[in-house]
């Protein structure tokens, strides 16, 4: 049986069609003009060299500069942070991580029932790094042989193999961290709402962390400063640290800035931290 309509319901039909499709363009116009607020987004950091670039969280710029401070407090070559950092990223992708297989733990992922330490200790990335570093010195010919082989020596790990991959990151992070690139280390958090501390109190306890690792905060050479520079920009936001500035350049928490750009004609004496 087929249902007609009358004239009457057809037209209010169409009236109400019209009207609901006026009324969508109307607020759809409405909502374009009405500025929306923009997503911040959460912190980050980067490395850039002249011939590559790597992205990073904040935990692992912290990690990858505490691991070439300790290194430089040990005076140990270029070689053996690329080592670290390779075995690093093999084993954690470079996190302080609490778990792992069987009672591995920590950035490279080392086993207390395997001597080396208590769990809280293995934890702590400084000493992590050192127990790493002890071990991989003790290894012949470790800045000739090739990479995987050096790591494997060190970790006793079932796939030794795995650490080579991770060669060309390593030695990108090295290059930055280690001070002997420049202004290769950016990093950007978003502004803390409130201070629990006063500036000077901030940048104090920063010197006393990096000198935790590095063993003083004092310059005693410009790859020294921009190591220095690139462990504070990798640790600003757990300090509050909003500049830091060393040989002519500055780095700020700035969203709209990315990188070093030019800054006051100050020495290469200290690594300002403000």
């Amino acid at each position: 049986m087929r249902v007609r309509f009358s004239r009457g319901v057809i037209t209010i039909a169409a009236i109400v069609v019209v009207l609901a499709v006026a009324i969508s363009v109307g607020l759809y116009t409405l909502l374009k003009k009405v500025p929306q607020p923009l997503a911040v987004p959460e912190a980050y950091c980067f490395v850039r060299t002249p011939t590559a670039a790597l992205e990073l969280d904040i935990e692992q710029a912290q990690i990858a500069a505490t691991i070439a401070a300790v290194a430089a407090r040990r005076r140990l070559p270029e070689r053996a942070v690329v080592i670290a950092y390779a075995t690093a990223l093999q084993e954690s992708k470079l996190k302080n991580l609490d778990y792992g297989d069987r009672d591995s733990v920590g950035v490279f992922q080392q086993r207390e029932s395997q001597g080396w330490g208590r769990k809280k200790q293995l934890m702590d990335p400084v000493y992590a790094t050192n127990r790493f570093f002890a071990a991989l010195v003790k290894v012949k010919n470790y800045r000739k042989i090739p990479l995987a082989e050096a790591a494997q020596e060190v970790q006793r790990s079932a796939g030794g193999y795995a650490y080579a991959p991770h060669e060309e990151d390593a030695k990108i992070l090295a290059a930055a961290f280690t001070g002997r690139v420049p202004r290769s280390v950016h990093c950007w958090y978003p502004p803390a709402k409130g201070q629990t501390a006063p500036p000077k109190a901030r940048t104090a306890e920063a010197r006393r962390q990096l000198a935790r690792a590095l063993g003083a905060s004092e310059v005693t050479s410009t790859r020294r400063g921009w190591l220095i520079a690139a462990w504070s920009v990798a640790y600003a936001q757990k300090y509050g640290l909003s500049r830091v500035g060393f040989s002519g350049a500055v780095w700020k928490n700035d969203m709209k800035v990315e990188g070093w750009t030019a800054g006051d004609k100050s020495g290469d004496a200290r690594v300002e931290l403000s």
